[in-house]
């Protein structure tokens, strides 16, 4: 009993202490965003890199409590959700140690993680109460595919089936789901159900799923626990899949159709997903977010062609609408919180030359256009930039016919060699039929370029701008 009181008064103090910071404007809740390989793992493990280590090899320049000598010292301390996995740093940098070094393991799970960064408050009115502050950092990371299923809260069954089965019958997914799709109409929607056969349909369909996201690099992948199943792996409650015949069965009988017929089931368990996956996650989760970093792969789309980067371009919208934005007042922070920042991060910038970041900063900004010109009208704070998380080439020139020509050069992730290369040019928007008929763009995978020490820096491009957009009005 004692051990159980000692518990509740722990927690009750985390509460406390997370109110009292709330309300002198002394905690943020980071969410990090993104499709599979943006390098969500990879930008956290910097950002947690370069404020633990400030000071030993650290480029934080732009980040305004480093660069007028503000800045104290970070450390990472226990996170707040004791049930939630912790995310693991330790890991994650020891893979940039290693000789040769490599990326981290992506993202399975939801993780956190909680800094404290100490600093000298200047500007706010923090500095008539004490020389020194605390801002506490809650950065939570979770799989971006889980963010397209968000949608679903506001769909029926028949109306997901009818979306998914339509989306399927498109190139280039029909080419792959076709067998699929006749094998689902050659069931009877109201024979009894078979938990064996909706088994086997099921890991058909992830099998398709699985194919679209990293075969063709498809973006629109839903359920996205399919893919990234997490602790839900053989459950029941993943084991549905979209029907195709709703225009030639009877609306009374389907509705009236019980649940252990074929169709029953299939509209059952997707209720269940919506209810005690999807709407549970975004309970616990979504609503305590208060800024936000979308990170964006733009390049390897360009490689796969418009397909692809048109389905890129609908999955930034789905996950960007799924979200609550609106001007953060202290009361909405204590009891409501919203997010009142949002940045946008076109990943992998040490990929192609240096004059064409810009190019990539104007092309993440077309894709997202109608998304931002929505939200400005919600007055949220919005920036976008091209970074690098960990930098991975090196930058120079070379000659070509008589003329100098800017180059990167890294080592390969799939043959491990040292290559020197000019990928091509970055369009400045939306590529049309000309750029994929005659683009010479040919975007290639670095591996990191060489090991670091434990404490060592990473180096990057633009993280501490990042910081500086995300936490320096925190920090005054």
């Amino acid at each position: 009993m004692a051990i159980l009181n000692k518990e509740k008064l722990k927690k009750l103090k985390h509460k406390a202490n997370d109110l009292l910071n709330r309300t002198l404007d002394q905690h943020v809740t980071l969410a990090v965003t993104g499709l599979s390989r943006s390098g969500k793992t990879a930008f956290i493990t910097s950002f947690v890199n370069q404020l633990i280590n400030e000071g030993n090899g650290s480029s934080l320049n732009f980040f305004n409590p480093v660069h007028q000598g503000r800045f104290i010292a970070a450390k990472r301390v226990p996170q707040k959700n004791f049930h939630i996995g912790r995310f693991n740093y330790d890991r994650s940098i020891g893979s940039f140690c290693e000789d040769p070094p490599a990326w981290p393991e992506p993202t399975q799970g939801i993780s956190e993680l909680r800094l404290a960064i100490r600093y000298q408050p200047k500007e706010s009115l923090l500095k008539y109460a004490t020389d020194t502050a605390t801002l506490y950092l809650d950065i939570s990371d979770y799989p971006g595919e889980w963010l397209l299923d968000l949608p679903m809260l506001n769909q029926t069954f028949e109306e997901w089936s009818e979306q998914t089965i339509q989306l399927l019958s498109q190139s280039p997914r029909y080419e792959f789901s076709q067998k699929f799709i006749e094998k689902i109409n050659e069931i009877d929607p109201f024979q009894p159900a078979c938990e064996d056969l909706l088994a086997q349909l099921s890991e058909e369909y992830t099998e398709l799923l699985l194919h679209f996201r990293y075969k063709l690099g498809l973006s629109v992948i839903q359920p996205g626990r399919f893919i990234l199943p997490a602790e839900l792996a053989q459950a029941p409650i993943l084991q549905f899949i979209p029907y195709s015949g709703f225009n030639k069965i009877d609306a009374n009988a389907y509705q009236n159709a019980s649940d252990d017929t074929f169709i029953g089931m299939l509209r059952a368990r997707f209720i269940e997903y919506k209810e005690r996956v999807v709407r549970k996650f975004y309970k616990e989760h979504f609503i305590n977010f208060d800024r936000q970093i979308v990170l964006a792969d733009c390049l390897t789309p360009l490689n796969n062609g418009p397909d692809s980067f048109a389905d890129l371009q609908q999955a930034i919208t789905m996950i960007l609408e799924s979200f609550s934005y609106g001007k953060s007042s202290l009361f909405s922070r204590l009891f409501s919180p919203k997010i009142d920042k949002l940045l946008f991060a076109a990943t992998k910038a040490d990929h192609v030359t240096p004059e064409q970041h810009e190019h990539l900063v104007s092309l993440l900004n077309q894709l997202v256009y109608q998304t931002k010109h929505q939200l400005n009208y919600d007055s949220i704070e919005m920036k976008t930039l091209a970074v690098a998380s960990v930098k991975a080439t090196k930058t120079g020139k070379t000659q070509h016919k008589g003329a100098s020509v800017p180059v990167i050069q890294g080592r390969c992730l799939e043959s491990g060699e040292t290559i020197t290369v000019f990928p091509g040019s970055v369009p400045d928007k939306l590529p049309n039929d000309e750029f994929w008929q005659n683009s010479g763009f040919n975007f290639i995978a670095f591996a990191p370029q060489q090991s670091i020490a434990e404490h060592e820096c990473l180096p990057h491009l633009r993280i501490d701008q990042a910081m500086q957009f995300l936490l320096g009005d925190k920090m005054k």
